[in-house]
């Protein structure tokens, strides 16, 4: 008898290893080894799970479950939750990205969380996704409503490639695989190198780190700092990784890149350590009250871009995480909208560009309301012709 529980550990532990081999490899890895044991030590990893700076609700309001599921089975709501024609995409090429960014700091939004940042004579590419589907599989899941503005082999160099979570619109494999022979780091959250190291990423060029640490990378100081999300690529979600929103800093320019979250009140504490920023990234899509916790809504994002800055109207906003995947019920154009009125309302500068469309934040164009040519009305409304608003002071 005696006997019996140190054979039955052994099989679970040559199961649990059985298991890991066998589990598709765009599901990633589970941390173990040292990796694990860093993460246990975490300030953040509290009885066997990465907590958030604010508790998030694990189920939705009762009264919220029936609207979200009519709407992601009504017919209307489903035609505008794509836009109604073809997404105005910049076609770049390698030559568009040759001279560089006169003010030191230019932004080129690629589409949903992917954005290239040249700062201060480096490149960062945040979140980079170029598959057509957020998904384990290639002919299942959330499609591209546009192609990718610009192909990666003509992106050029890369100094430091920045992922915020795990999730699959946020870290895609067959991208990060290719990203491999671009010979730049990879700057992760706790956890996230797991995924990586089964992908064929060295070791050597993963930089992992928990909320509140830095790391120095060709020159700009990378910041892991909090967030309200969660992580997972499995069925199951119970992988011991890290979820991060960004700060990277240069000896001229920072900037910061949310990644996913909900909105809580440390994001002003991000500001006060490590702004003022010269511009931030903030995602403004798949936002529901299904979860309304762990996706900024449009208010919410400008309302995070302000305690970024203080308070005071210091930087521009780039809104991202819309319009590239159908992730949540609302309509396609309704976070830029949303998030253009509330702008104005609060006189935060805002930039939407089209996907693929670079600008530097210290020239930054005035607001070109694109969106409201392919946006669909629901029934008994009309939109008037973009051009009939003033230029960059929405309808």
């Amino acid at each position: 008898m005696s006997e019996y529980p140190r054979w039955a550990g052994r099989l679970a532990e040559t199961a649990s290893t059985v298991g890991r081999a066998l589990r598709p490899a765009p599901f990633g890895a589970d941390p173990t080894g040292e990796r694990l044991e860093r993460i246990r030590r975490s300030p953040n990893f509290v009885a066997g799970a990465f907590r958030n700076p604010v508790a998030v609700k694990t189920v939705a309001r009762p009264s919220s479950i029936g609207p979200v599921l009519r709407s992601m089975l009504s017919s209307e709501d489903r035609a505008r939750r794509s836009p109604s024609g073809t997404i105005p995409v910049h076609r770049m090429t390698a030559a568009d990205l040759s001279t560089p960014p006169a003010s030191g700091l230019r932004l080129t939004w690629l589409g949903h969380a992917t954005v290239l940042a040249e700062i201060d004579g480096r490149r960062v590419l945040f979140d980079p996704v170029w598959g057509e589907r957020c998904s384990p599989f290639p002919s299942i899941g959330p499609k591209r409503l546009h192609p990718v503005p610009l192909a990666l082999d003509d992106v050029g160099p890369v100094d430091v490639v920045v992922v915020s979570h795990d999730h699959y619109d946020h870290l895609d494999m067959p991208t990060i695989q290719r990203l491999i022979g671009f010979r730049a780091p990879f700057a992760v959250p706790l956890g996230l190198g797991a995924h990586l190291e089964r992908w064929g990423v060295p070791t050597s060029r993963i930089i992992e780190l928990d909320w509140g640490e830095s790391a120095v990378a060709a020159g700009l100081r990378l910041t892991a700092t909090p967030a309200r999300h969660f992580c997972g690529r499995g069925l199951r979600n119970n992988a011991p990784t890290l979820w991060s929103s960004w700060v990277v800093a240069g000896p001229m320019h920072r900037v910061f890149h949310s990644g996913d979250t909900g909105y809580f009140p440390g994001l002003a504490d991000i500001g006060t350590l490590h702004g003022p920023f010269d511009a931030t990234m903030i995602a403004i899509g798949a936002y529901s009250d299904f979860w309304p916790d762990i996706h900024l809504n449009p208010e919410e994002a400008v309302r995070a871009h302000r305690d970024l800055s203080g308070g005071e109207p210091h930087g521009v906003m780039l809104p991202m995480h819309w319009g590239t995947f159908r992730l949540a019920p609302h309509p396609w154009a309704e976070p830029a909208e949303r998030a253009a009125r509330a702008a104005a309302a609060t006189d935060t500068r805002l930039v939407v560009p089209r996907p693929g469309q670079p600008f530097e934040p210290d020239s930054a164009p005035a607001l070109d309301p694109w969106w409201r040519r392919l946006a669909v009305p629901a029934t008994g409304e009309s939109h008037a012709p973009a051009e009939s608003a003033p230029e960059g002071a929405p309808a």
